[in-house]
């Protein structure tokens, strides 16, 4: 079943939560082991998320040969996980840990090995849970992208929704 990406016609009102990090700070979610912003992680894309100003965050990513799909080209999956993670670590600037409901990519140019993709991402709209967020992949001009996203994410209770914490939990009151 295909999720539109239709904006509500009435939003949510939306504020920067008071311990969001600040403009040009890192955005900090995750263990290190993840994947897409882990330092930790021995093969991950190791993205550093920057808050912006506004509802707004920026990662780079050095496109390196082992992240290929096609011949000197990145693999698709791998940009939509850098989409995925810039995007979906933006909700916390508004204080809302979340998941993705949906995430959708035009790639609009090949994106080559050797170069520095800039992804910048921002917060639309948040109807109660869902919080709508559009973003750009570029190299040197952000008129010129070279991939678009438009997701849709899922407010959670982090600690009902990830096991390990609740066991962390459960472990600190023993």
């Amino acid at each position: 079943m295909k999720t539109a990406f239709d904006l509500p016609a009435e939003p949510d009102p939306i504020s920067r939560h008071p311990k969001a990090a600040a403009p040009g700070e890192r955005i900090n979610l995750h263990h290190g082991l993840c994947f897409a912003c882990g330092k930790d992680s021995p093969q991950g894309l190791h993205l550093n998320v920057i808050a912006g100003e506004d509802f707004t965050a920026s990662a780079e990513l050095e496109v390196q040969a082992w992240m290929m799909g096609g011949p000197d080209m990145i693999h698709g999956g791998l940009l939509a996980t850098a989409f995925d993670e810039v995007m979906g670590t933006l909700p916390l600037l508004i204080g809302s840990p979340v998941v993705t409901g949906n995430l959708e990519i035009d790639y609009l140019k090949p994106i080559m090995v050797g170069s520095t993709l800039k992804l910048r991402s921002e917060i639309l709209a948040k109807e109660r849970r869902k919080v709508f967020v559009r973003g750009i992949a570029y190299i040197d001009d952000p008129e010129q992208p070279v991939a678009m996203s438009e997701a849709i994410f899922i407010e959670i209770d982090v600690r009902k929704h990830y096991p390990a914490y609740r066991d962390r939990a459960a472990q600190s009151r023993l």
